[in-house]
């Protein structure tokens, strides 16, 4: 496994990381009590920087026991604080910043302990701020060259004696930098890959919210047609019942076909909503070139239409415009028929590619009393939403008449515009 199959999470297998970086990704690792226990890979890189203190040491005590000029005394005292400078890298996770400075002085005393001063400087650098690693490794380089004229190697030239120190003191921030500045970039990876998912669920559940609002405009605006069918003929047989017995069964019959037609229409809206991804479900929806069938369905129910079709070719028109302006069509009907019985409504029709289609629905004032159906409103907002999400607009109003009107333009391009619209894409 590599980065990325940390950065979603904590992998199963977490001994290879640093018990730093696991206190990061997941805070809650250590019970919540201290630090997160050391992993197979601390104890490692652990053994490996007291091997590395100690090897320096050991190199330190042949230059200092063969000098000749160091005192025995200071010689005994090097090597003590050299060895319990190099037991002390062993808690350079716990204290970082306590064990670099803590070696400061010890390093003006003891050559011994300039390999752990060094594993010190570099641990600051992986677990604290840039600031502090400055601070420890200038003061460091300031009394360097105090150090080496002190106590001076007799093997090796003064100049090339500071150049050296310098040059391990820069290898070990550099490189501490360098480790610090990769774990971040892991955890800033996996910060961004927690937001891409909650993003990414926002985005699937504002989608969901979008799908069941079209759903419930689809089921609005097909189950609200079949019922007022249903209305309008149960309320003809309540008011009329000594009608003749001809018009009794025809409003039955009405009222058995929609009924069976709206059961049909809720089975495929259901059915869409338990269809999986990429599957299809029901009939297919009705365009433009359903509006003569919606005409004479209404006219079968006693509602007088006159249908004003100045489009050529209906076929032409895109399936998704067609569909909204048959909706649009379908709900303003059916307002008509319940606010206005007994008008005549008129559905006009037209467009041409470019300019657009626009459909309209206008009714005179109703010869009588105008019934009061509760919710109303609520359709022309729902056709409004409608028209506005295709990318056109809608308005309705009364007239100077006293009637009402409803008009939606639906944007139509044309054929030129769409290629042109693709290449851009």
């Amino acid at each position: 496994m590599g980065q990325a199959a940390i950065v979603y999470g904590l992998p199963r297998r977490r001994w290879y990381l640093p018990s730093a970086v696991i206190a990061e990704l997941d805070p809650e690792a250590g019970g919540g009590r201290g630090r997160p226990r050391r992993t197979v890979r601390d104890w490692a890189v652990d053994f490996g920087c007291f091997t590395l203190a100690a090897l320096i040491a050991l190199t330190a005590k042949t230059t200092v026991g063969d000098d000749g000029q160091t005192p025995t005394w200071l010689a005994t005292v090097d090597l003590v604080l050299g060895v319990l400078a190099c037991a002390a890298v062993w808690l350079r996770r716990r204290w970082p910043l306590g064990l670099a400075l803590a070696m400061i002085p010890v390093g003006m005393v003891s050559l011994t302990a300039g390999g752990a001063a060094l594993v010190s400087l570099f641990t600051v650098a992986v677990h604290r701020p840039f600031r502090y690693a400055a601070w420890i490794s200038g003061t460091q380089l300031a009394i360097m060259p105090l150090v080496s004229w002190l106590r001076p190697d007799p093997d090796t030239p003064y100049l090339v004696d500071v150049v050296a120190g310098l040059l391990l003191t820069a290898t070990a921030v550099g490189w501490g930098l360098f480790v610090r500045s990769k774990r971040q970039l892991m955890l800033s990876l996996r910060d961004g890959a927690r937001r891409a998912e909650t993003e990414a669920a926002l985005r699937a559940e504002q989608a969901q919210r979008l799908a069941r609002e079209a759903m419930a405009r689809e089921m609005h605006d097909v189950l609200a047609h079949r019922l007022t069918l249903l209305s309008v003929h149960a309320g003809a047989l309540e008011f009329r019942p000594d009608a003749p017995r001809e018009e009794i069964a025809r409003a039955a019959g009405v009222i058995r076909e929609s009924a069976h037609d709206a059961l049909q229409d809720l089975r495929e809206i259901i059915g869409v909503l338990r269809a999986g991804d990429g599957e299809e479900a029901g009939r297919p929806q009705p365009t433009l070139s359903a509006l003569d069938a919606l005409v004479a369905e209404c006219g079968e129910a006693g509602m007088r239409v006159v249908l004003d079709h100045q489009v050529a070719d209906a076929s032409a028109v895109p399936a998704s415009v067609g569909r909204t302006a048959y909706r649009i069509a379908q709900e303003a009907l059916t307002n008509a028929r319940k606010h206005a019985p007994g008008s005549e409504v008129t559905l006009s029709v037209t467009g041409t590619p470019g300019d657009g289609l626009t459909v309209t629905v206008r009714n005179p004032a109703p010869p009588g009393e105008v019934p009061h159906v509760p919710g109303s409103g609520q359709g022309l907002i729902g056709l409004t939403e409608r028209a506005t999400l295709a990318g056109g607009s809608l308005d309705h109003g009364t007239t100077g008449d006293g009637g009402f009107r409803v008009r939606a333009w639906l944007p139509w391009p044309a054929p030129g515009a769409e290629q042109v619209a693709g290449s851009l894409r």
